[in-house]
């Protein structure tokens, strides 16, 4: 029998929740939890305290715990911070790209469009499809930070956040979003392949806005109505 270690459940725990294999406003029971992991409920109050401190779960003392709201205005000040490091990496790398780095970036931009045709049916998209097609993506990205040196700016923008990265997955569920990705990351290739440093902040911009605009007309649903905070437009 595994013997699981706080550190270990809270990592599970953040997973499922940041995955949205644990929705926002979902309640987590002590016990069930206890009786999932076959530990003591000393260590599973540790892991829940930790994921509260980190903002992904609410602790009501002698009600119980819950899975954090997605703060939509968090997620918009995430992308405005993103947006601000990535336009500024993406000119450096303009700057000084030599063609095999532009091929590797390409190379992922490939690498990306060819996992969605392996996906097929994009209204099926489950938890662990999700989360390879996000990581061909973010290999796309990752390219121009790590031949720009700026790898400790990509693990801070790339860390589980409470909000961002549960929205992300939010906007493709579905695949919805996945023929605007595709296009941006062509039209990202572009501005690259012509050195139009002018552009990057446009393009950017859309880019990582994306999932704001696909999801703004649903944010005040009934469907969304449980998973948002301050649902307003922008």
């Amino acid at each position: 029998m595994t013997r699981y270690h706080s550190d270990e459940i809270y990592k599970i725990l953040e997973n499922e929740i940041v995955s949205l294999q644990i929705m926002p406003a979902e309640v987590l029971s002590e016990n069930t939890l206890c009786e999932r992991f076959q530990v003591s409920r000393t260590l599973v109050r540790s892991a829940l305290q930790r994921l509260a401190l980190a903002g992904f779960v609410e602790i009501t003392p002698y009600v119980g715990t819950r899975v954090t709201a997605i703060e939509l205005e968090a997620v918009y000040q995430f992308i405005y911070l993103r947006i601000s490091a990535e336009v500024c990496v993406l000119r450096d790398f303009m700057r000084s790209a030599t063609p095999p780095q532009i091929e590797e970036l390409r190379f992922y931009k490939d690498k990306f469009a060819q996992a969605v045709r392996e996906v097929g049916d994009l209204t099926l998209l489950d938890a662990e499809k999700t989360d390879s097609l996000l990581a061909c993506d973010l290999e796309f990205h990752h390219c121009y930070f790590r031949f720009t040196d700026k790898e400790m700016v990509w693990k801070f923008l790339t860390r589980p956040h409470p909000d961002y990265s549960r929205f992300i997955r939010l906007d493709m569920l579905g695949g919805k979003n996945i023929p605007d990705v595709l296009s941006e990351h062509q039209a990202l290739m572009d501005i690259i392949d012509s050195r139009d440093p002018a552009g990057v902040e446009e393009r950017i911009s859309e880019h990582l806005y994306g999932g704001t605009r696909r999801l703004a007309p649903r944010l005040l649903s009934k469907e969304f109505q449980a998973y948002i905070r301050s649902a307003v437009g922008k």
